[in-house]
C-alpha cells in the first residue's frame, strides 16, 4: 500500500476512534439533550424531522455536521459517534437500498452517477450526485421540506442554470417531491425485514484478496477482534504480487448490522475502509481509500476462515500460456484436489493462512476462461489462459484530477489509470477480459483548443504506474493570460501483445481546479 499523508474525517475520527459506548442506551438522552431543543417530541415519542428520515452513517454524520455548522450546535465527539451509531442503526438503510449507490459511499473515482430520472438529473443532481438523495429515504411531504431548506440556504439556487429555463419552485414541490417519494419514501419492506438485524460474531482470521491499480494484487489475512458491540480493532498481514509486506493496525466500527467502516494507521498515514457485510456475515466487501485522496484506494475481498470451503479468488486472473507459473487461490478450508482447467499441469500445493499457493504448467496450446475448483469449493470463470493480447483500454476511461498544493488549503488530487487487455474470444473478438497489465504511460493535449493553450506542458505528468499528477494550483505567469494549471488531455497506454508487437488504449482526463466544498456523499 502506498500512500499520501491524509487526516481523518470527523466519521471515522469519532466514531472509530470511540470507546463505543452502548449506543442504543446513551442515543434516546443525546437526542433530547442535543436535539430536543429544536425538533419537538412528536406523539409516539419521536423527534419531529429526525424521526421522518432514514440514512446512511455518512448521511447522519453530515447531518449533525451541518446542525454544528448553521445552528451552532455543541456535541462532543464521542457523544456524536454515538449518536451516528444510534441513528444508523435505528433509522439507516437496507443493504438492497444501499447498494445500487455504494460508489459514492466507496468514493470510487471515475465513476459515472447513476441515471435514475431525466428531470430528477436537472432539478437535482446538477449540483451533486444522484446518489445522495438516493441514500436517503423520507416522504413525499419530508421531502418536500427538504426543498425548503434548499431555498432557504441557498437563495441564488432559482437563478441558476436549469433553474431559469423552468418554473422550478413549482416543479420541485410538486412532481419533484412526489418522485423523491414514489423512489425513496420512508417505508420499505426492505427496512422493514432488515431492521434489528443483528450481525454474527464477527472474531476471528479472514483471509483477504485485493487490487490496488497502480500496484496490482495482494492476499493476506485480517484479524478481527471485538472490543464492545459492533466495534472492533483489526490487524493486517498482506503481501502484494511484487513481493511488498504490508502490516496495519486499526478499528472499526459496524453500522445497521452490515455497514463497516474503518480506519487503519500506516506509517503515521490514516487510511478509510468502507465494506458491506454479507448477511450471513462470512464475507466483506468495499473498498480502502486514502482520507483525502480517495482517489488513491483498492477493491477489497474477505472472507471470514472456518470449516466451510469458499474459493474467493484466484490471482493472478490471467496468465499467458506456455510458462510455469505459481497460482494463489484465496479463500476459507482449501484443500485439495485443484482443478485449473484443461492444459493446466498442477503441480506441488502449499497450504498457506489466506489459502492455497499452487505451482502450475501451463501447456503452450492452453487457452480460454476456465472455472476454478479447491476442496470443493468452485469458483466460475475465475481464470484466463490466454496467448496474445489483442486490444488494451484504459480504466477509467474518463476522471478528473485536480490542482492543488503550493501552499494553499486543498491538496493535489491524482488520477491512477490502469491498462486493462483483452484476448480474442472464440469469434475473434477482444471480448475476454486479462485485467490489469504493465504499460509505457503518456500524455497528450486532447483537442485542438488544448493544444493551442499547451496543456500537456503545464496540467501534469504520468508516471510508469499510471499515477497521474496535476500542476500546482495558481496563476501561472508562463502560461497564456496567466491561467491555472488546468488542462484537457489524453492519457495513452502501450501494451506489449506478448507476439513481439504492441495495441494501445486512450483515456480522456480533465485537470481542473480544487474542490472547496466537500463531504462524505458528494
Amino acid at each position: 500500500m502506498r500512500f499520501t499523508t491524509t487526516s481523518t474525517a470527523a466519521l471515522l475520527l469519532a466514531a472509530i476512534s470511540s470507546n463505543g459506548a452502548h449506543s442504543e442506551e446513551k442515543g434516546p438522552a443525546l437526542i433530547a439533550a442535543n436535539c430536543g431543543a429544536c425538533h419537538a417530541r412528536e406523539p409516539d415519542g419521536g423527534f419531529a424531522r429526525i424521526s421522518n428520515i432514514r440514512k446512511t452513517p455518512e448521511g447522519w454524520d453530515m447531518t449533525l455536521s451541518r446542525m454544528q455548522r448553521w445552528h451552532a450546535v455543541t456535541v462532543a465527539p464521542d457523544d456524536r459517534a454515538v449518536l451516528v451509531e444510534y441513528l444508523a442503526d435505528l433509522q439507516g438503510l437496507a443493504p438492497s437500498e444501499a447498494e445500487p449507490f455504494r460508489y459514492v459511499l466507496e468514493q470510487r473515482p471515475g465513476v459515472e452517477d447513476k441515471q435514475v430520472d431525466a428531470e430528477l438529473g436537472e432539478m437535482c443532481a446538477r449540483c451533486h450526485t444522484i446518489a445522495r438523495p438516493g441514500l436517503q429515504r423520507r416522504d413525499a411531504d419530508e421531502w418536500k421540506k427538504l426543498v425548503s431548506t434548499h431555498v432557504g440556504q441557498w437563495p441564488s439556487l432559482e437563478f441558476q442554470a436549469k433553474s431559469r429555463d423552468r418554473d422550478w419552485w413549482g416543479i420541485a414541490n410538486s412532481r419533484t417531491k412526489d418522485q423523491l417519494g414514489k423512489l425513496w419514501g420512508f417505508s420499505s419492506s426492505a427496512w422493514d425485514q432488515w431492521k434489528g438485524h443483528k450481525a454474527p460474531d464477527l472474531d476471528g482470521a479472514w483471509a483477504v484478496s485485493g487490487h490496488q491499480p497502480g500496484n496490482g494484487d495482494y492476499l493476506g489475512v485480517l484479524t478481527v477482534k471485538k472490543e464492545t458491540p459492533d466495534h472492533y480493532s483489526v490487524g493486517y498481514d498482506l503481501t502484494f504480487a511484487d513481493g511488498a509486506h504490508v502490516l496495519a493496525q486499526g478499528k472499526s466500527v459496524l453500522y445497521t448490522g452490515y455497514e463497516w467502516r474503518g480506519s487503519l494507521e500506516i506509517g503515521g498515514k490514516s487510511i478509510h475502509e468502507v465494506y458491506a457485510l454479507s448477511a450471513d456475515g462470512q464475507t466483506l466487501s468495499g473498498r480502502w481509500f486514502d482520507g483525502v485522496n480517495d482517489e488513491i484506494g483498492a477493491d477489497q475481498r474477505a472472507v471470514k476462515l472456518g470449516k466451510t470451503a469458499v474459493l474467493q479468488a484466484v490471482e493472478p486472473q490471467a496468465i499467458k500460456a506456455g510458462a510455469p507459473v505459481r497460482i494463489s487461490l484465496v479463500g476459507a478450508a482449501l484443500k485439495g484436489p485443484v482443478d485449473l482447467g484443461p492444459g493446466v499441469e498442477v503441480g506441488k500445493i502449499e497450504q498457506k493462512p489466506w489459502g492455497l499457493e499452487v505451482s502450475a504448467k501451463i501447456a503452450a496450446g492452453a487457452s480460454g476462461v476456465r472455472d476454478v475448483t479447491a476442496g470443493g469449493s468452485r469458483l466460475p470463470q475465475a481464470l484466463t489462459i490466454y496467448d496474445k493480447v489483442a486490444a488494451v483500454t484504459v480504466e477509467p476511461p474518463f476522471t478528473i484530477a485536480r490542482v492543488g498544493g503550493n501552499g494553499g488549503a486543498e491538496p493535489l488530487h491524482f488520477a491512477q489509470f490502469e491498462a486493462i487487455g483483452y484476448a480474442n474470444d472464440k469469434e475473434g473478438k477482444p471480448t475476454v477480459r486479462l485485467g490489469a497489465l504493465p504499460a509505457q504511460w503518456k500524455s497528450d493535449n486532447y483537442n485542438e483548443a488544448a493544444k493551442a493553450l499547451d496543456d500537456v506542458k503545464f496540467a501534469g505528468s504520468i508516471d510508469g504506474k499510471g499515477l497521474f499528477t496535476p500542476g500546482l494550483a495558481g496563476p501561472n505567469p508562463l502560461r497564456v493570460f496567466h491561467t491555472n494549471n488546468v488542462g484537457d488531455l489524453r492519457i495513452n497506454a502501450v501494451v506489449a501483445d506478448g507476439k513481439g508487437g504492441a495495441v494501445s488504449g486512450d483515456s480522456h482526463l480533465i485537470v481542473t481546479v480544487q474542490r472547496w466544498v466537500d463531504g462524505w456523499i458528494r
